[in-house]
């Protein structure tokens, strides 16, 4: 599987956003109970679609349905300007019906076929590398299929991602949220 610098530098924030949704300050997982916090908050997330999309995507986490993992694996090749739009993808790609309520709400806006493509690659390459340590991931695919890609793109992903993930963070408390440090 080849996926995109677009993806790569998204990869560790959609992944890292997981993470601080789902533990609490005691250790209990309560994902659940953030994510459905967070999806009450997607009128507000909206604004962030465009600079921070892995940080509005997490709305979408558990919602979808990927019924063509090579279609997928395609899908994780494009940049952000090449990506299909998301009508093309409804063969590939189905939606738990509450999913589909924020999705409705979702492509309402100018960007919204664009994120739906770019949430449907967060989460599917989330799960997909979910439970494998990132070194051995890279490990396993160089060995597959003779693939460089990520060990390429490695340190320019954590650059972007970091970069990314500061803007997202400043932009935040431009709001009036603390900052998560």
């Amino acid at each position: 599987m080849s996926i995109s610098p677009f993806f790569l530098s998204l990869r560790n924030g959609y992944q890292a956003e997981i993470d601080d949704l789902t533990f609490d300050s005691e250790g209990q997982n309560i994902l659940r109970q953030r994510l459905t916090e967070r999806r009450k908050e997607l009128g507000f997330l909206l604004q962030m679609m465009e600079l921070s999309p892995e940080m509005v995507a997490v709305v979408l986490h558990e919602g979808f349905r990927f019924k063509v993992p090579a279609a997928m694996d395609h899908l994780l090749s494009h940049e952000a300007e090449e990506l299909p739009e998301w009508d093309t993808l409804s063969d590939v790609v189905g939606l738990t019906p509450w999913a589909q309520e924020l999705a409705d709400v979702i492509l309402k806006q100018p960007m919204g076929s664009w994120f739906m493509s770019v949430a449907a690659g967060l989460e599917y390459m989330f799960g997909k590398i979910e439970h494998r340590p990132h070194a051995q991931h890279d490990e396993d695919e160089n060995d597959a299929e003779g693939n460089q890609d990520s060990d390429e793109f490695d340190s320019e992903e954590e650059k972007a991602a970091r970069a990314r993930e500061e803007a997202g963070a400043d932009w935040m408390v431009e709001q009036g949220f603390d900052r998560k440090d």
